[in-house]
């Protein structure tokens, strides 16, 4: 089952999401066809399920969306958010550095087919596009699906330690001496900024668990391996 926002450690299955899936999809569709609704699900779920993936995984997936159960009266338009949360790691492969993009293409061609109208399908390629996290999210919707995406920065520390040990397997392929020194620069430009999180209700709940899990995962990367 998916667990409240801060339930961390969680295993979902596909059947977990399935529920929250069908009412996000009819919420944000005109007339769905079901079949396709539920081939579209299957279909991503597979994508989570890939087993280059350690991190983004269907784990993450269903921790995204409990956190968005928890913060949805801060949406603006709550079934975009949702629906860009399902799609913002739909495409997730290790080598690319494209990959939000990609995937807002498959969020976009999936919203086309069900007749959802050009505006919408426009600020839902942007809401994924923002997890690229190469820039500040705009306020609003782009700054809570961010602050969610973001929400294993301030876990609690067992969890943020899984966390940091599938990103690595993740990336196996990177020598341990690159791949200690990028994944540094990386949290340190969390760490560097005035705000991890753009929300108050973020800001509040896990932006000090944050900054102290940053500091002590930078500080165990730049430690020199016997």
């Amino acid at each position: 089952m998916i667990a409240a926002a801060d339930g961390w450690r969680m295993t979902p299955t596909g059947e977990d999401l399935r529920p929250r899936w069908r009412v996000m999809w009819r919420e944000l569709t005109a007339n769905p066809a079901q079949t396709a609704d539920m081939t579209l699900l299957s279909a991503l779920l597979a994508a989570y399920r890939e087993p280059q993936r350690h991190y983004h995984t269907l784990q993450h997936l269903a921790e995204c969306v409990a956190q968005f159960n928890a913060l949805r009266p801060l949406a603006q338009r709550a079934a975009q958010v949702e629906c860009a949360l399902w799609f913002h790691d739909a495409i997730y492969d290790v080598h690319a550095h494209d990959n939000e993009q990609r995937s807002a293409r498959w969020a976009s061609q999936a919203l086309v087919a069900a007749g959802v109208d050009a505006d919408t399908v426009a600020r839902i390629e942007a809401l994924i596009l923002a997890t690229r996290h190469t820039a500040l999210p705009a306020p609003g919707d782009q700054q809570l699906l961010v602050d969610i995406d973001l929400a294993i920065l301030g876990a609690d520390p067992a969890r943020f330690a899984q966390y940091e040990a599938q990103v690595r397997e993740e990336y196996a392929w990177v020598p341990d001496s690159v791949y200690r020194q990028k994944r540094a620069a990386i949290l340190q430009q969390f760490l560097g900024r005035d705000r991890i999180y753009g929300t108050v209700a973020m800001q509040e709940r896990l932006e000090d668990a944050a900054r102290c899990n940053l500091v002590g995962s930078i500080k165990a990367l730049q430690t020199v391996v016997g």
